[in-house]
């Protein structure tokens, strides 16, 4: 490891230190913005970063969050059945938020970290750099490639297959395209209130558009009886509904102050669990185990186009803001330090456009290539979601705590927990990667690069 601990230090996570928050924030007051922060000083730049208050930290973080990843979840319990989808939902906010607080107390800790590419140098070197990094941009990629393959659902839903869907996906590569174009989250939040209300409003249509036309012996199951694949496959979707954290590091850097992070995370957990809970109740209860993925086209005729409208702009800005955050870390890799960070000039412009397209054009190409929507999430989940949500997070407490894992008994629970976390990372990874890698497998029907109609 290429942390430098001191070992009288106090511990951030220790429940029995009541001085260790007093002393991180003391600790984070005395830092220089200029030599920890990724943004440096900020008083004369044109372009301002850090401006992000907490709710808009956490409205952001729920239109982030709360997108793709809802409409797969009626589908999710219906194959699980209502207690065992409950239960992970619960299990897995909960183990989300507490990874999330680790998240935040450990950029406190190091405020240079931006990325999990930072994190990574911080770890394990400039191989860590590397790995992180990479990883957090593919991760970052295939979430924005799942929103391309979803606006091209969208758009075949709503126009009954008006065109070829490579054309929509070549519409849904230019939209989220001219949306990645602010340099700042702070201009990107004001965009994230239209799809925080979008896919609140979707939701609520396509529940009372369900439950009005439910037939009265629609079969809902407590449990059920189904094979280890289809149950770990919805198993992933679920904690795709979760994977909001490779963000984290950097709307935390964009937080005018970082300190109040875990009232954002409280806001994005509260509202995420409470619609994901009720809206997958609410749709299965109704629809039954025929329920669709996404949910919304299990509206029927009429009401599904509906209800797509009014997630349009859901589907695109939820994506936006994944794109942004993959180009903010290869923006601020090239121009950290320089001066090109807080300009408006050429270079500084046209740099992050062309990052913009790139990254666009190649999420483009994978939603192209992988064709169904819910075997590309629990690839997504099983790849990266089981890592930057759960298995790193728990390796920042370790590393944080080193040389204190057991001086108490609190330290010796939680020592514990964050190993039983890190087991759990590595068995959805490994587990995931099978069962979606044979579902995609299995579904190869659906032929990649093809006009052919793709709505449900």
């Amino acid at each position: 490891m290429a942390v430098s601990q001191d070992p009288e230090a106090p511990a951030v996570l220790d429940g029995h230190n009541v001085d260790s928050d007093t002393v991180e924030k003391k600790e984070y007051a005395d830092a220089s913005p200029a030599a920890n922060d990724p943004f440096g000083n900020e008083e004369c730049g044109e372009v301002k970063y850090r401006v992000m208050s907490w709710w808009q930290c956490g409205t952001l973080m729920v239109a982030e969050n709360i997108s793709l990843g809802i409409l797969s979840l009626p589908s999710a319990m219906a194959t699980l059945g209502i207690v065992p989808a409950v239960i992970l939902l619960l299990g897995l906010s909960g183990i989300s938020w507490y990874t999330g607080y680790v998240m935040g107390q450990f950029k406190l800790r190091y405020p240079q970290i931006h990325s999990m590419g930072d994190a990574g140098e911080l770890l394990m070197g400039r191989f860590g750099r590397e790995l992180f990094g990479i990883g957090q941009l593919l991760f970052l990629i295939f979430l924005m490639a799942s929103h391309v393959l979803t606006f091209t659902v969208l758009f075949n839903t709503i126009t009954n297959h008006g065109t070829c869907t490579i054309v929509f996906g070549v519409v849904g590569l230019i939209v989220s395209f001219i949306g990645a174009l602010p340099r700042t989250v702070g201009k990107v939040y004001w965009m994230s209130m239209a799809s925080c209300i979008s896919i609140m409003v979707a939701t609520m249509v396509t529940m009372i558009s369900i439950g009005v036309q439910a037939p009265d012996d629609v079969q809902v199951d407590v449990t059920t009886d189904v094979s280890f694949q289809k149950a770990f496959l919805a198993v992933t979707n679920i904690i795709f509904a979760y994977i909001a954290h490779v963000a984290f590091f950097g709307f935390i850097s964009e937080m005018h102050d970082p300190r109040e992070f875990p009232k954002s995370l409280a806001m994005l957990q509260v509202v995420d669990t409470t619609m994901y809970i009720v809206t997958a109740i609410v749709i299965y209860r109704y629809a039954g185990p025929d329920v669709t993925s996404p949910a919304l086209s299990s509206a029927g005729p009429l009401m599904k186009k509906v209800a797509y409208g009014l997630a349009i702009p859901t589907v695109i800005i939820a994506g936006v803001v994944f794109g942004h955050v993959a180009c903010k870390y290869i923006y601020v890799r090239i121009f950290r330090g320089s001066n090109h960070m807080h300009q408006n000039s050429f270079l500084a412009i046209g740099s992050w456009v062309a990052i913009a397209f790139a990254l666009w054009v190649v999420a483009w190409v994978i939603a192209e290539s992988i064709p169904v929507f819910n075997e590309l999430l629990s690839l997504i989940s099983a790849l990266f979601g089981s890592w930057f949500s759960y298995g790193l997070p728990a390796i920042f407490w370790l590393v944080m705590n080193k040389g204190r894992w057991f001086t108490s008994p609190s330290k010796i629970f939680l020592t514990i927990a964050n190993i039983l976390i890190l087991a759990m990372a590595c068995t959805i990874c490994g587990l995931g990667l099978y069962v979606s890698g044979k579902s995609i497998h299995d579904s190869s029907a659906k032929a990649s690069w093809t006009c052919k109609n793709n709505a449900l």
